[in-house]
């Protein structure tokens, strides 16, 4: 794209209207139309390709804080999923120009050519500090000329989070092993691969992110993915050696079928969980949930290893924790905490053959802070738990 190009583009009114009454107008980035979803905000400077196919984003319009965004455009290796997966997106600035080897499009030509509706040229900084001190809320998007005056009433129809069980909007349909060619990540970086032990991980699809499934299959033998309303005795009769519980979009506490199948699991096989497979875990465990007032997404969130005391820099995306008080302490343990508000990261039950943390190891934010839970899952595995 050409300077004189660039000075040639006109965009078209657009609004983001909260269910406070806030309004927020800009101009129209994407496609144009109407959308609604859960205002959050993510802190990373890079990742928005990952970030926009993340299926943990269902139903959520996605404000990034860093000013500029889209100047290495899009690929079709970064997706996490198959599709663009949030309801709306909002920058302050989206590059005009892009440049990367390995480039297909523009972010722009990308979100129209998926229908992905978005907002610029508003002051995120403001629209940031009003999610932080009121805790992320519904909000409507309006890019175009259209009439504004039923916003206010389209916001009452978008879901709250809480109460809402997602899981379902994004679980694969059919169970499918994962075969996808090996990510060339650690030969590019002249890491050697590691060898693939001979054991199979069955995978509770809550909302799986496709880097999870790449790292797990670096490792074993074996990668099935099933619906995450698949029985106890479904997955069982895959003869797991090991269960990963997959991350996911919402509120974990309606998720009830995959919470009652992690409970029937426990003891049986080894299971790691990760983000909503944490969460669940942590309900099947006896523990509590609630929603946080805005939530972790960014990419440099520090956790504690509490039994090493090392610090590892995590990527995170959720909008909801888990309450471990009153559970069995002889029994279920947290194994970190986040470092910026002592939230739990991790738990572990030994008794059950099972640990989980809250943040994503395979985003490598690090860039390898926190790749060693899967190292340490195919060796329970290869134990027998």
């Amino acid at each position: 794209m050409n300077i004189s190009s660039i000075k040639r583009i006109k965009r078209t009114s657009a609004v983001l209207l909260l269910e406070d009454g806030s309004r927020y107008p800009g101009r129209a980035f994407g496609a144009i139309g109407r959308t609604g979803g859960e205002v959050v905000f993510n802190t990373s400077m890079t990742g928005y390709q990952e970030i926009l196919t993340d299926p943990s984003y269902f139903g959520q319009i996605v404000t990034m804080t860093y000013p500029l965004i889209g100047n290495y455009g899009v690929n079709q290796e970064d997706t996490e999923s198959d599709k663009i997966q949030v309801s709306g997106f909002i920058v302050k600035e989206p590059s005009l120009i892009y440049s990367n080897w390995r480039s297909d499009c523009s972010l722009e030509e990308w979100m129209q050519q998926q229908n992905i509706i978005g907002l610029c040229g508003i002051d995120t900084r403001a629209l940031v500090r009003k999610l932080r001190s009121s805790g992320v809320m519904r909000g409507v998007i309006l890019a175009g000329d259209a009439d504004q005056s039923d916003l206010q009433s389209e916001i009452s129809q978008v879901p709250n989070m809480a109460g809402a069980d997602l899981a379902q909007c994004v679980t694969t349909k059919e169970s499918y092993l994962w075969n996808e060619k090996l990510h060339s990540y650690h030969l590019s970086q002249g890491v050697p691969t590691p060898d693939k032990a001979p054991v199979r991980v069955a995978v509770m699809d809550f909302g799986i992110k496709h880097n999870i499934l790449r790292h797990l299959a670096e490792r074993v033998k074996e990668v099935k993915v099933f619906p995450a309303s698949t029985t106890s005795e479904e997955i069982l009769a895959f003869n797991p050696d090991g269960i990963f519980l997959s991350n996911g979009p919402g509120d974990p506490e309606p998720v009830t079928y995959g919470i009652d199948t992690v409970r029937n699991l426990l003891g049986k096989v080894p299971m790691f969980g990760i983000c909503l497979g944490h969460q669940i875990l942590g309900l099947a465990l006896g523990g509590k949930t609630y929603k946080l007032k805005f939530g972790h997404r960014g990419a440099n969130q520090p956790v504690k290893d509490i039994d090493t005391g090392k610090i590892d820099i995590t990527s995170q995306n959720h909008g909801f924790c888990v309450d471990l008080n009153g559970v069995d302490t002889a029994k279920v343990r947290v194994t970190h905490i986040n470092l910026n508000d002592n939230t739990v990261e991790g738990l572990e039950s030994k008794a059950n053959r099972c640990f989980s943390v809250q943040y994503h190891p395979e985003a490598s934010p690090g860039p390898h802070d926190a790749g060693h839970h899967f190292d340490a899952f195919i060796q329970m595995m290869k134990k027998g738990g």
